[in-house]
């Protein structure tokens, strides 16, 4: 039951983002840019895969053209559908890790806003070499979830089950580890103990992130619920700090 009450008090803590709206409505307006500019170019990615998926599976399976019509349209019609699964599964990591690498500078603009107005801490100066470092790791960790969503759903039988799950659970890890960075930076927490921290209330940031990336499986969603996210995330970050005094700001502040 502790395990359950930590998820949805995780969960809870999207909702109370959007409360900035109403004291920085500016401010959060601008932080819906960058996920539009990241679904026009996923989408646009999506569908040029669509309409070249067909050439492109003629172009991997040379070893069929001579197979009777029905066979090698079987084979290709199969990779085809692998094609297209994997764009689908790439196109949501890649989603995530564009729109956070688009979106560095403005959600740093908001995540700024969040902090004054939870009071009782003044961040420090974040370090350009360690926002480029970030980005490469998020990249590299985007990646990575790709292929394991992607492999677990070969698995027969339950694997298109198990990859709906496993892929919003390692999306939603992703995107509360990432959009934490900047609240425990500015707090002098490096990566080691950022990572450390989080997987002391492992559910809480579970039940927050998933929360994030279920909104964004809904159609412009992404859009909408990314400024409140990084308030959100800047809530998790004081809310998991048990001798940060500003964790009490965080709890009470609208």
């Amino acid at each position: 039951m502790r395990v359950v009450r930590e998820l949805l008090r995780g969960a809870a803590l999207l909702p109370r983002g959007f409360a900035l709206w109403r004291h920085r409505p500016g401010l959060m307006a601008l932080g819906m840019l960058p996920a539009a500019i990241a679904a026009v170019l996923i989408g646009a990615g999506l569908i040029t895969l669509g309409l070249f998926v067909e050439s492109i599976a003629e172009a991997l399976t040379p070893f069929v053209s001579e197979w009777r019509e029905q066979e090698r349209g079987i084979v290709r019609t199969l990779v085809a559908l692998a094609l297209l699964t994997g764009g689908i599964v790439a196109a949501v990591y890649s989603f995530t890790a564009l729109t956070l690498l688009i979106g560095d500078p403005f959600y740093e603009r908001i995540w700024r806003g969040a902090e004054q107005h939870f009071g009782d801490f003044t961040p420090r100066p974040l370090r350009l070499l360690r926002s480029v470092g970030d980005g490469v790791r998020l990249v590299l960790r985007a990646i990575g979830y790709a292929l394991i969503t992607a492999t677990v759903g070969l698995i027969p039988v339950v694997g298109q089950v198990a990859s709906a799950i496993v892929g919003p659970v390692l999306a939603g890890h992703l995107l509360a580890r990432e959009l934490t960075v900047r609240p425990f930076e500015a707090r002098g927490i490096d990566a080691s103990h950022r990572a450390a921290v989080l997987r002391g209330s492992r559910a809480r940031e579970l039940g927050f992130g998933i929360a994030v990336q279920l909104c964004f499986l809904v159609p412009g969603g992404a859009i909408v619920i990314m400024p409140a996210a990084v308030v959100g995330a800047t809530r998790l970050a004081r809310t998991v700090l048990p001798d940060d005094s500003a964790s009490q700001g965080a709890e009470l502040a609208d």
